[in-house]
């Protein structure tokens, strides 16, 4: 979820400072140039009241005319040779009356005619296009009439290279460019500190509501931290998980109770039987239905009060040779498999180690054997073995049997199923149920499918790494 979250705020929040980012980096190209341009129009201003100087003498034909015109010439050469920008006044017919450097005139078309044209009609530059750092032939023209009487006689038009400009703007750029980066790091550490702080109560609700569901019922959440609602959430989980677990409980201790108590009614009734059976003919087939009856009836029972104490019963994990007690399992059972004509064999077991109740590991191996050994015909073989896949360490027990078919698949383990075709074999349909509780009180599971061409295959699955806590 954090992955997810985390790359969410960190898009809006680049998002927020583009948003800023760039109407800032406009505006400092904007206030480069217009320095510039100011600058640029208080010098044409300048040379506009020499002009108008020159312009009034020659008009009067006073003397001194030459010596004016001298002396505005010689301040444009000057001005261009310390800041290198192209600079003349000239008549209204494009004639030049002093200029520098000398081959310059103004261009028939572009940004000099169109100053040109606007000084000739009193309006002075003001706002010239924008100049970017990566426009390098990029210059600014700047134009100002020169009024005499009213009427405009001559503009100044300055031409001014913007190289340094650019570079200012640039620089401008670098700095902003820096403090987005910078408030772009804060905020992604914000950020993360900002989804820890609220999925941290979330990983370890997570984590309590994983351990409820593979068995581990005293699971429970330490409310503190994260916002004020998943603190209310943390809370009302542990209230829901303890009420589940007294339901739980009691549930367990009914079976527990009934389980117990029953058993000493059917045991009473089963020697009524018995005593029943003196009064018949020997080999009376009803007599005979019953005590079979009587019989899986108390082993119901049996394995009821079997199945309540392994839920209830805490787990003792431990690092456990796995391999070597499946070894020993399959040499437990391999008489019985032998008195009924199956083949049980260890070949596939390796060395191999995990965490589990030894006991409650053994007690689900001696089930799921009996189960392989009960329906694998007379000749076929059932094969154990034993390795480690990944995290878990694994017993893995195939038999040669009729296998179940997908559906059946989906229910075995499920409490009391037993297939349709397999309602004659000796059985409660409670070992599974049983099996898989006391593997998941230790962080087991058992998990069934077919076993080619034909047979079912069971595996068991420990952890191989120790138990938190």
């Amino acid at each position: 979820m954090r992955t997810r979250l985390l790359p969410l705020l960190i898009v809006l929040m680049a998002g927020v400072l583009l948003a800023l980012g760039f109407p800032l980096a406009v505006s400092v190209a904007a206030a480069q140039q217009q320095r510039v341009v100011i600058d640029r129009i208080d010098d044409t201003a300048r040379f506009a009241a020499l002009a108008q100087f020159v312009s009034d003498t020659s008009v009067s034909g006073a003397p001194g005319a030459g010596q004016r015109q001298d002396t505005l010439q010689k301040d444009l050469t000057r001005y261009h040779q310390l800041y290198g920008i192209r600079a003349g006044v000239f008549h209204r017919d494009d004639s030049a009356m002093a200029k520098a450097p000398g081959d310059w005139t103004v261009a028939a078309s572009g940004e000099e005619r169109e100053a040109f044209k606007e000084a000739l009609a009193s309006r002075g530059s003001h706002d010239p296009p924008q100049v970017w750092p990566w426009e390098e032939d990029g210059r600014i023209v700047v134009a100002s009439p020169v009024v005499l009487d009213g009427d405009v006689v001559a503009v100044v038009v300055t031409d001014s290279p913007t190289g340094q400009m650019r570079s200012r703007i640039l620089r401008g750029w670098l700095v902003i460019g820096a403090g987005e980066a910078a408030a772009m790091l804060l905020a992604v550490g914000a950020a993360i500190r900002l989804t820890g702080w609220v999925l941290r109560p979330v990983r370890i609700l997570d984590a309590a509501t994983h351990d409820i569901a593979t068995g581990r019922m005293k699971s429970r959440v330490v409310a503190s931290g994260g916002p004020p609602e998943l603190r209310r959430l943390a809370r009302s989980f542990n209230e829901m998980a303890d009420n589940v677990e007294d339901v739980l409980e009691q549930q367990r201790a009914f079976v527990a109770d009934a389980s117990h108590q029953l058993r000493n009614p059917l045991a009473a009734l089963l020697l009524r039987i018995e005593l029943l059976a003196f009064e018949l003919p020997e080999g009376n087939e009803e007599i005979a239905s019953v005590r079979t009856e009587g019989k899986r009836l108390a082993q119901v029972l049996d394995d009821l009060l079997d199945l309540a104490l392994a839920e209830h019963t805490a787990a003792d994990v431990q690092l456990t040779d796995v391999g070597a007690l499946a070894a020993e399992r399959v040499a437990a059972w391999r008489p019985l498999a032998e008195e009924k004509g199956v083949r049980l064999t260890g070949d596939g077991i390796g060395a191999v180690t995990g965490w589990a109740d030894p006991i409650a590991l053994s007690s689900a191996l001696d089930a799921v054997i009996d189960n392989a050994v009960k329906f694998t015909p007379e000749g076929e073989e059932v094969r154990v073995s034993a390795g480690a896949g990944g995290s878990s360490a694994t017993i893995t027990v195939a038999d040669r049997g009729p296998g179940l078919t997908e559906d059946e698949l989906a229910r075995i383990g499920d409490r009391f199923w037993r297939s349709n075709r397999h309602q004659n074999v000796k059985g409660s349909g409670l070992g599974l149920s049983i099996s898989q509780a006391l593997l998941m009180a230790g962080g087991g599971s058992l998990a069934y499918e077919t076993n080619p061409p034909h047979g079912l295959r069971v595996t068991v699955s420990v952890p191989r790494t120790a138990p938190h806590g």
